[in-house]
């Protein structure tokens, strides 16, 4: 079985207000889950929006990430509230979580992005972490959300930084997807790869033009903001499991296992490691081209504000045992680094990010 999209989509200026007829057939005891206090003026207008829909309705706050302790909790309150669905509005962690809470209690899951820094609200998928951010692992869900709700005037309230956190996130669509399923001859996994390809393309576009832009008006914004949160997902919909992430995510699997006093978004370490996959991809597999799209990269991450080294996620990986700790997650039993077409070992990671870390990369 392969879930490649929600059922319903509404996108695009008051996208919410379109929703609210469908969402009051769907559900009739929904519970909003949220997170954090930036987002509350949103979600209290979900929720005045839902009660004037004669919905019985009622909010609940994560405490950490999308950890095990949070979903408990959340699950019980369903429960004892008899909550007929899910209603997730806010980043990755909240979609995550929403998500995965809806599918262990067979209920039905609406997906309210309040930023465009993920695709978590298109796709089956939750990663698990634990209260202190270090990630678990991923699951795979029974369906993707019933009802998508992509709401520009939501994303515009969003910081700029959740913005460039999500173009770099989708960009590693296609450096992973490309790299670990070129040799696959099933022709949705290849359609896939190249809605990625696209993606990419249009990413480095106009992703400088949409975080740098005012926000009214601005077509580079809305396909920036769509091709995050949309079209990222909708490339792995189609090309499910085939279409994998590689060391990208497996090295911001690993750098999340070290504890740092200042939180970084998940795309934002997800672009570090992109960087690091090119260096594999050029030490390990003698791609001529890796370097060329670094500085592409480089590029583009800095006039977006985005960290392009570990160091500037707040992390010596020359102390603290950080470089050995970093090695082993990313290299364990599997991990998404094994997708790759060509080995790699423990010593390898220690090497380039070694390298990494210690040159000056002129661009």
């Amino acid at each position: 079985m392969q879930s490649i999209s929600p059922e319903t989509i509404y996108r695009g200026d008051y996208a919410w207000e379109k929703s609210l007829p469908q969402i009051a057939k769907l559900t009739k005891n929904p519970l909003i889950l949220g997170r954090g206090i930036n987002t509350n003026n949103l979600r209290n207008k979900i929720f005045i929006d839902l009660k004037n829909e004669a919905l019985n309705v009622n909010t609940a706050n994560l405490q950490f990430d999308c950890c095990y302790e949070d979903i408990s909790r959340i699950k019980n309150i369903v429960l004892e509230n008899s909550h007929d669905s899910v209603i997730a509005a806010g980043g990755g962690k909240v979609l995550d979580s929403g998500k995965y809470i809806a599918d262990c209690l067979n209920i039905s899951c609406i997906t309210v992005p309040l930023s465009a820094s993920t695709c978590a609200g298109w796709t089956a998928l939750s990663n698990i972490y634990t209260k202190k951010g270090q990630f678990i692992k991923d699951v795979t869900l029974g369906s993707c959300p019933k009802i998508l709700v992509y709401d520009h005037k939501f994303i515009q309230t969003a910081p700029s930084r959740t913005l460039a956190s999500g173009i770099a996130d989708a960009l590693a669509k296609w450096y992973e997807s490309s790299i670990t399923s070129s040799k696959i001859d099933d022709g949705l996994v290849q359609q896939a790869i190249q809605i990625s390809r696209v993606l990419r393309d249009q990413l480095l576009i106009d992703g400088e033009k949409a975080f740098k832009a005012e926000l009214e008006n601005n077509i580079s914004w809305r396909n920036t903001v769509e091709a995050c949160g949309l079209t990222a997902g909708l490339v792995g919909g189609i090309g499910g499991e085939k279409c994998r992430t590689a060391a990208a995510h497996a090295i911001h699997n690993a750098i999340t296992q070290i504890i740092t006093p200042n939180k970084f978004l998940h795309g934002e370490i997800v672009g570090v490691g992109l960087l690091l996959q090119l260096r594999l991809e050029e030490m390990k597999n003698n791609n001529k081209l890796a370097d060329q799209s670094i500085k592409q990269l480089l590029l583009l991450m800095k006039g977006l504000n985005l960290p392009t080294t570990i160091a500037e996620l707040g992390i010596n990986v020359f102390e603290n045992n950080n470089l050995e700790k970093i090695a082993d997650f990313t290299c364990r039993d599997k991990s998404e680094i094994h997708f790759l077409p060509f080995e790699i070992h423990k010593k390898d990671i220690v090497e380039v990010i070694a390298n990494f870390e210690q040159q000056k990369i002129k661009v």
